[in-house]
Order: C-alpha cells, then sequence, then structure tokens
C-alpha cells in the first residue's frame, strides 16, 4: 500500500511550485519593456556643481534605505540625495531606470548614471546598484556611489572587471548643452579679419 503524504507537505510543495512560476514570469516581464527617453528637469545646475557636491558626501557610512546623510546611505539613497538637493527628481530606486535609454558608456560624462547589476542578482539583468560618473569621455571611467562593500559607504570607484561584469546601462540626465549661436557666428569674422 502506497504510504499518504500528510497534507501540510503537500501543501507546502504546491505553494513552492506555484512561487517558481510566478517568479518565472515575473523574470519575463522584467526583459521586455520599451525603452523611453530620459527627461529630466535640471533648471541651471550642471553636471559639475552636482559632482562637486556628491563629492562632499564622501566617507558618509552605507545604511541600506537610508536618503538620510547622518544615518547613512544606499546607493539609491545616495543618488537620490544628491539631485534632489538641487531639485532634480529622479526616481527612488536603481531598478525604477529599467525602462529608460542609456547611452554608449564610451560617451559616460560628469552628472551621468551608471546602473549595476545587485550582487545577488541571479536569473536576469535587474539594475540592483547605482553610481554617479565623475569622469569626462577620454578618462578612465569613474564613479561615486554608496557602497556596502570594503569601503562601506560612499566612495569613488574606477570600473574595474567586477563592475564591468555588472554593468547594465548610463543614463544621460543632463540634456546636451546647445552649441552657443554667438560663436557660430564669431567664425565668419575671424575668417573677414584674417583676409
Amino acid at each position: 500500500m502506497k504510504p499518504v503524504k500528510p497534507a501540510v507537505l503537500h501543501a507546502a510543495k504546491k505553494h513552492k511550485a506555484n512561487k517558481t512560476v510566478k517568479l518565472h514570469s515575473h523574470s519575463r516581464l522584467r526583459q521586455h519593456y520599451a525603452e523611453i527617453e530620459a527627461n529630466y528637469e535640471t533648471g541651471d545646475v550642471t553636471p559639475a556643481e552636482l559632482v562637486e557636491f556628491a563629492q562632499t558626501l564622501k566617507g558618509i557610512r552605507y545604511r541600506y534605505g537610508s536618503t538620510n546623510p547622518e544615518k547613512g546611505f544606499d546607493c539609491s539613497g545616495f543618488v537620490n540625495y544628491v539631485f534632489t538637493h538641487f531639485g532634480i527628481s529622479i526616481p527612488r530606486s536603481s531598478s525604477d531606470f529599467a525602462p529608460v535609454k542609456g547611452i554608449d558608456i564610451k560617451d559616460a560624462k560628469f552628472g551621468d548614471l551608471i546602473l549595476f547589476t545587485g550582487t545577488k542578482s541571479h536569473n536576469y539583468r535587474s539594475a540592483g546598484h547605482i553610481g554617479i560618473v565623475i569622469s569626462q569621455p577620454g578618462e578612465p571611467l569613474v564613479f561615486i556611489h554608496s557602497t556596502s562593500g570594503d569601503e562601506n559607504g560612499v566612495t569613488e570607484t574606477a570600473m574595474n572587471d567586477r563592475y564591468q561584469r555588472r554593468y547594465i546601462k548610463t543614463i544621460r540626465v543632463f540634456k546636451e548643452e546647445p552649441q552657443n549661436i554667438e560663436e557660430e557666428d564669431a567664425a565668419p569674422d575671424a575668417i573677414e579679419e584674417a583676409r
């Protein structure tokens, strides 16, 4: 005669199976989204001002879920605090940047956001870490972030193999500055003077 399984064990296995199906469905949803253009109101704030302020926060310890410099920052809490200081509204969580269209990493510059997977991501490349680029195109890429790693707080980090493996995308927050019309008009005058 076949032994009868207790109802509790049967229910637990059924629940686990449902959870797996739900997670699998969730991961498919994460991979298929329409990318949207980044459109943040930055006013008169310059990327250099933002980076300069971010660097004043170096050394503040890491604290999960916090946007308070007196208690510490997690990665997105730090980034959010820096942008909010200037009245720039960006998403609170690094994962909320998933649908935002990225730019080529070689074009990364002051004030851009850089997204990475979390240290414990498994089945899909979901954002779990974020920082602010503090280098210019052509320079080795460096970003400032709040990390729970060895530095345990706000620090500057050069892009290395560890972060390269976790890299997802770079997002331009500050719009490109239009070329100055006065500079364009000055060129023909300079040519005339040279004649």
